[in-house]
């Protein structure tokens, strides 16, 4: 099936610059997005801000001693 879309001048020209010579611009349109969608972790070191990753990391660590102290109390009440 095909579909028709639009996209910008500035899009088009992207896509015609890392398009191969015989490669469709479907094929281009493939091949940058699995690369996209198969990013390592590592490549979204930095993303946040010290201070959003140190908030972030309390909270998790916050949520974590919670789900232990009530994992506990239900075991506790199963013995």
């Amino acid at each position: 099936m095909t579909k028709v879309i639009s996209i910008s001048d500035d899009a088009y020209e992207l896509l015609q610059s890392v398009k191969g010579e015989n490669e469709s611009f479907t094929k281009v349109i493939l091949r940058v997005a699995e690369k996209e969608k198969q990013k390592p972790l590592a490549s979204f070191f930095g993303a946040l801000s010290e201070e959003s990753a140190q908030a972030l990391e309390k909270e998790i660590k916050e949520t974590r001693a919670l789900h232990r102290k009530l994992h506990a109390q239900r075991l506790s009440r199963m013995t």
